[in-house]
């Protein structure tokens, strides 16, 4: 399984934040802008939450399991990795989703004097912020259930004698 990387992350934040600008420009142009949900933040929150108690369930078991402590619950593979492929399609719709709020939040600045425009500003603000605490709850559960690196697997050449 691939690792996620950062770039793609920032890339889909990116292209999502720059689209949502252009089309909260050209939907305002035409009409009256959706609102800013209040619950797209908690939403987001909620999942890091998720993500980061995973994370850290993971890591204490494995801790255990390493150091061979007795009665330790051993952490299923397949557990492990249904655990990671949560977190990078988490982080991936968090990027998505937090570039999408940064564009129309970046488009809201210009009306901030309006209360309600405001208050949608300050819910496009802290939806990036969860959405990136995603991201980061995300790239840690990937970093915890990373397998360790296989020592032969670094020198090819080389093979044991016989």
């Amino acid at each position: 399984m691939k690792e996620l990387r950062i770039r793609v992350l920032a890339g889909v934040f990116f292209v999502a934040g720059i689209l949502s600008w252009a089309g909260a420009r050209l939907w305002n142009s035409v009409g009256s802008l959706p609102s800013v949900p209040l619950a797209a933040p908690v939403v987001l929150a909620l999942i890091a939450v998720i993500l980061l108690a995973t994370a850290l369930s993971l890591r204490a078991r494995l801790k255990a399991q390493r150091e061979r402590v007795p009665g330790a619950k051993g952490v299923d593979p397949m557990m492990a990795a249904r655990a990671v492929v949560f977190g990078q399609a988490s982080a991936l719709v968090a990027a998505l989703v937090a570039g999408m709020y940064g564009g129309t939040g970046v488009f809201l600045l210009e009306y901030l004097d309006v209360p309600a425009r405001r208050d949608q500003a300050v819910y496009a603000g802290f939806s990036v912020v969860a959405g990136i605490g995603v991201i980061a709850a995300a790239l840690f559960l990937e970093r915890v259930c990373r397998l360790p690196e296989d020592e032969d697997d670094d020198h090819p050449g080389t093979a044991a004698a016989a």
